[in-house]
């Protein structure tokens, strides 16, 4: 049975879920890696997800604000032995609506060009393909992605 707790970065299992993220990203990501672990800090994010499977905790996604009425969707990630279960849609759905219950009516994210697993995720799950954003301007590796919930 799969639930959700609704934390923030302080959160253990969350910490161990983006430890393991960023060193997935340190493979993927190579010589770019230290540019995309700057953008990528946990220490203040106040809204985190976790996804718990039979009390283990098997994925985890964040939220934060970044326009007037838009939230950027941070640190998805689901464990590998957990994958292909419907977890990360999950979890997306759930971002989604609490981005709608903090009043914003769109999510943005960025993923890398080196994650088409997340690429074909979003588009998926109705994401389009905008313009690079904030700090990813001028990044090559970087695919930012936006998606109106109303």
């Amino acid at each position: 049975m799969i639930f959700f707790v609704r934390t923030n970065s302080g959160n253990k299992d969350f910490q161990r879920l983006a430890a393991a993220l960023d060193a997935d990203l340190r493979i993927r990501d190579g010589e770019n890696h230290a540019f995309y672990a700057r953008l990528n800090k946990i220490d203040f994010l106040e809204n985190v997800l976790m996804a718990y499977q039979n009390d283990r905790a098997a994925g985890c996604g964040a939220i934060r604000h970044c326009a007037a009425a838009s939230i950027e969707i941070k640190r998805m990630y689901v464990v590998p032995d957990q994958r292909r279960q419907g977890i990360a849609q999950f979890i997306l759905k759930n971002l989604e609506d609490w981005t709608l219950a903090l009043h914003c009516q769109k999510c943005v994210l960025e993923t890398g060009s080196n994650q088409p697993e997340a690429i074909s995720f979003y588009k998926k799950n109705g994401y389009a393909v905008i313009p690079s954003f904030g700090l990813y301007k001028g990044s090559s590796n970087s695919i930012c992605f936006e998606k109106n919930l109303f």
